[in-house]
């Protein structure tokens, strides 16, 4: 195992408490069978949701509740929402979270930030900066293992290359100073004037330049080639892959077999996040998409263990 991948899984074992809960389960008698599906569910992706948009009006308990209801094993908090974990939350508050999150079986997959460093003024990119090494603290806090950040625009006059370096050198400070708290950083394929274009987030993650720089693949349409494919795109990126948002998996507007496919192919074990639009019957809706996951991922089973 290379060291980028053990120094993911222990992270991630570490914040979901993995490791001694495991071996203590082990030790108290647990039988062979359950421990091999127990290691089986770990070697597949896993499905959660982004609070963007279906749960933005949920609070912690509601989303855990649903969760629960609808079959997905964990949650990115998106900041601005209703569940409140946000920087002005007390040690003591950051606490409960965390606890009820442990306590209920459901991840908090990551926190969503809106922190962003192409801007052209260095005071305003330091703000950022500053501000996402908070945010990691929060997420170290709360029990998640990373939080997303993002480019938002690349300009039409300033050369692509060295808003990418600016965006890529900024992060990198934050990848440094979070690794140290064990919470991994993960750069959102997302923005406008290309900052989207995979090549140039490849160039923001060589900038950063730290192997806890990492990359929230976002699904996003125009990714693909002449022939329909993402795999020039993603394999672009495949190396960082930390994180996953996926969309409206029940339409064709995107090659979802194909990146669920390509997924596996790199041996990805993390989450795969649904960012949907809030819809009027979200526990029904969400239920179709589960089964939609797992027939995708090859996980359909009934009845589910």
């Amino acid at each position: 195992m290379d060291k980028l991948t053990r120094r993911r899984f222990l992270q991630m074992s570490s914040a979901l408490g993995i490791g001694a809960g495991l071996g203590q389960t082990l030790v108290s008698g647990q039988t062979a069978a359950g421990a091999a599906a127990h290691e089986a569910k770990e070697q597949c992706m896993r499905l959660g949701m982004v609070t963007y948009n279906m749960g933005k009006d949920m609070d912690c308990p509601r989303l855990i509740g649903f969760c629960k209801e609808v079959g997905l094993e964990g949650v990115e908090l998106r900041t601005t929402h209703a569940h409140g974990v946000e920087l002005e939350l007390s040690k003591a508050q950051r606490t409960e979270v965390r606890k009820m999150f442990e306590d209920s079986g459901i991840v908090i997959a990551g926190l969503g930030s809106v922190y962003e460093y192409h801007s052209k003024d260095p005071e305003e990119v330091r703000e950022h900066v500053e501000g996402s090494k908070a945010y990691a603290q929060l997420a170290a806090d709360v029990g998640a293992p990373g939080i997303k950040v993002r480019p938002n625009r690349l300009f039409s006059d300033e050369d692509p290359d060295i808003t990418c370096e600016r965006i890529g050198k900024a992060m990198g400070e934050v990848a440094r100073f979070a690794a140290d708290l064990g919470v991994e950083v993960r750069m959102e394929v997302h923005g406008g004037g290309g900052s989207a274009d995979p090549a140039n987030i490849r160039k923001m993650i060589l900038a950063a330049d730290h192997p806890n720089a990492l990359v929230c693949w976002n699904s996003n349409t125009g990714e693909q080639d002449a022939q329909g494919s993402i795999k020039t795109n993603f394999d672009l990126l495949k190396d960082w892959i930390a994180l996953v948002h996926i969309t409206d998996i029940g339409i064709y507007q995107y090659p979802w077999q194909e990146l669920f496919d390509l997924l596996k192919g790199i041996n990805y074990r993390g989450f795969c996040l649904a960012e949907i639009q809030y819809n009027e019957q979200p526990e029904r809706f969400m239920k179709y998409y589960r089964t939609l996951f797992d027939l995708y991922t090859g996980r359909y089973k009934y009845p589910q263990a």
